[in-house]
């Protein structure tokens, strides 16, 4: 695979999206879709606009037989890569739920790459290894004035006596995909939120677009008991994806 030199590479200014294939359909592609195309205007990028073409073209040169996958696109000025991978997430995972910890790197509510999927993505792969190496899953980021963001590959939602909280857009988060999916399908709060708040929620899950919905199970030290609804709202999603 040839790459070209640009400012994709040399500075980041390039743009991804990761697309779940269930039985080779893309999951949310129009979605996917606009989101790019979008930040390709909105960060004023020589790249010419993702067409569902091109995505279809690849998938039918690249077909196999696995339930799940994973499509990777990678958009820069010189280069179009499309990409497909493993899907590593397993039964397991969902049974025993995320285990998180805070991260001590802070989102900037005040830069554009934070709203946009883009190459910029250092901090997140070097949180969530650190992460990992701490024995959880997930980092959590806190903003400039101490409030929940996102997680390093992921969107937060918060549970408290059965109202569903997530973080507002402007706090400084990628707004995903499954996360527009649960905010157009269920009632739920957009807030500001801080760690006092988090951590006497009853109920934590995350959203993205290839594990869909995954509950936690503790935040750092606190235990939640509960994971009742955030596995509703996976078997659901599972429902809607057999539909598509």
């Amino acid at each position: 695979m040839l790459i070209e030199l640009d400012e994709g590479y040399s500075f980041g200014l390039g743009l991804f999206e990761t697309i779940l294939l269930y039985k080779g359909k893309p999951v949310f592609l129009d979605k996917h879709l606009s989101r790019i195309n979008k930040s390709i205007v909105d960060l004023g990028l020589n790249i010419d606009k993702l067409e569902k073409d091109e995505v279809f073209q690849y998938l039918n040169n690249n077909k196999n037989t696995f339930e799940y996958e994973v499509l990777k696109i990678v958009l820069s000025e010189k280069n179009r890569l499309f990409l497909k991978r493993e899907y590593t997430y397993t039964e397991k995972d969902y049974q025993k739920g995320f285990s998180l910890n805070i991260s001590k790197v802070r989102r900037n509510e005040s830069s554009i790459f934070t709203f946009h999927k883009t190459l910029n993505y250092g901090d997140n792969i070097l949180e969530k290894r650190k992460s990992k190496k701490l024995g959880y899953d997930e980092p959590i980021f806190l903003n400039s004035k101490n409030q929940i963001t996102e997680g390093a590959t992921s969107n937060i939602f918060v549970v408290v006596e059965n109202k569903i909280y997530t973080p507002k857009l402007s706090c400084g988060l990628l707004n995903g995909i499954v996360r527009q999916y649960i905010i157009s399908n269920y009632d739920v709060i957009e807030s500001e939120i801080d760690l006092e708040f988090l951590n006497n929620t009853d109920e934590i899950f995350l959203t993205n677009s290839l594990f869909g919905i995954m509950s936690v199970s503790n935040l750092e030290k606190k235990i939640f008991k509960s994971q009742k609804l955030g596995k509703n709202i996976l078997q659901n999603y599972k429902k809607y994806l057999g539909n598509i």
